[in-house]
């Protein structure tokens, strides 16, 4: 059975009276020389700003995050890939493959996000599905999954193609769903890597390119980009107070500054709010043949959620447990969940637990009971 709960509503007037205009306080949004830019947070996808952002454009190595999505969900990360004479001779960045080089899957990755080796992304498409065509298409139906559905890829680097094109709007999609997937956020975050280098006598010591992760405090990603066709690009994320940001500008003349203007104005957009503690007690169930009557429901971990001064009541929570369970129940026994929606849809879930333990009734104490419960019956209906 579905309840809904109320405590956002004293975690409202909580903000109302003692955050006063947390927001309001922000300065308004940057001038910038991107043609197109946005800032979203990554957990809600909410847009804090945007600047001709479902404009398409060609995204340059950018795309080279969808890469990293399609070749996280599809290949093995432990395989071993060989590199083919046509991706060794793939032009533009590179980690300088040579034809029949083996390296694992994973080496390979950092080499796409870190030095935006356009030889690896063709090594790992076709490891993963026999051509760049192929794995493109993989990457675009992933996209439009996601929802980036202004999104077109032809292949997995990002060099120029009329038909290879993206918009601000769908790259911050596409990094927001990125970023749930650990090993993603760890490559993105990756400051420094050292990966083999078959037939030297030294490693291939990587230092990423993207200075935010540097720059910023809490930047932890993601990509750059740059042909002449597309201008200077950077997907850019930073994370401060549990709150994810994710900005992007597509040919910026000033790629580095207009981001981190953006970051900044972003993170001071939203407000992380507690809205239940590890513990509290959120219902008490009605428990069958138990010592005890009912139990306790609380939640096994700590909520937050990132407020802005717009969308403060978008949020809602609802819990999904039973209204009556069988004994016995042991501790930390999980009941339900409870549900945070944002603006109708789950933001995030939390497990329920019992909060202590109930025994079965006894055979006597059954009996007891049910010559009870007939008395108290018959009081209450012929007395």
């Amino acid at each position: 059975m579905v309840h809904k709960i109320y405590k956002l509503v004293i975690v409202c007037l909580f903000m109302n009276l003692f955050c006063p205009a947390f927001i309001l306080a922000a300065a308004g949004p940057p001038d910038l020389t991107a043609k197109s830019a946005i800032v979203i947070e990554a957990s809600t996808g909410k847009v804090l700003y945007a600047k001709n952002a479902d404009e398409r454009r060609y995204p340059a190595s950018t795309t080279k995050i969808m890469t990293l999505i399609t070749a996280l969900e599809h290949g093995n990360i432990e395989d071993t890939i060989t590199t083919s004479a046509n991706a060794a001779s793939t032009e533009g960045s590179s980690l300088w493959l040579t034809p029949g080089e083996k390296l694992k899957m994973l080496d390979m990755l950092y080499g796409i996000m870190l030095i935006s080796g356009n030889d690896a992304t063709v090594a790992v498409a076709e490891h993963i599905s026999g051509s760049v065509g192929n794995f493109a298409k993989l990457m675009t139906e992933k996209a439009h999954a996601i929802g980036a559905a202004n999104t077109n890829f032809v292949n997995s680097s990002g060099l120029p193609d009329p038909n290879h094109y993206s918009t601000a709007r769908d790259l911050a999609k596409i990094t927001a769903y990125g970023y749930k997937n650990p090993l993603f956020s760890q490559i993105v975050g990756t400051r420094h890597k050292v990966i083999p280098w078959p037939g030297k006598d030294h490693d291939r010591d990587l230092y990423n390119e993207n200075k935010i992760l540097t720059l910023m405090e809490g930047g932890n990603g993601v990509k750059t980009g740059y042909t002449e066709a597309a201008g200077r690009c950077l997907v850019s994320g930073a994370k401060r107070d549990n709150v994810q940001i994710i900005t992007v500008v597509l040919d910026s003349d000033h790629m580095w500054e207009d981001s981190m203007a953006l970051l900044e104005y972003g993170l001071k957009q939203i407000k992380t709010v507690t809205m239940f503690n590890k513990g509290d007690v959120l219902k008490t169930v009605q428990v069958n043949n138990g010592k005890s009557q009912g139990v306790q429901l609380i939640i096994n971990e700590d909520v937050s959620i990132p407020v802005s001064e717009s969308d403060r009541e978008e949020f809602k929570t609802i819990i999904d447990a039973p209204t009556k369970i069988e004994a016995p129940i042991i501790p930390g026994q999980k009941i339900g969940k409870v549900r945070i929606l944002y603006k109708e849809k789950e933001f995030s879930s939390v497990d329920l637990v019992a909060a202590a333990q109930v025994e079965k009734k006894s055979l006597f104490g059954f009996l007891w009971g049910s010559v009870w419960n007939f008395f108290t019956f018959v009081i209450r209906n012929f007395a």
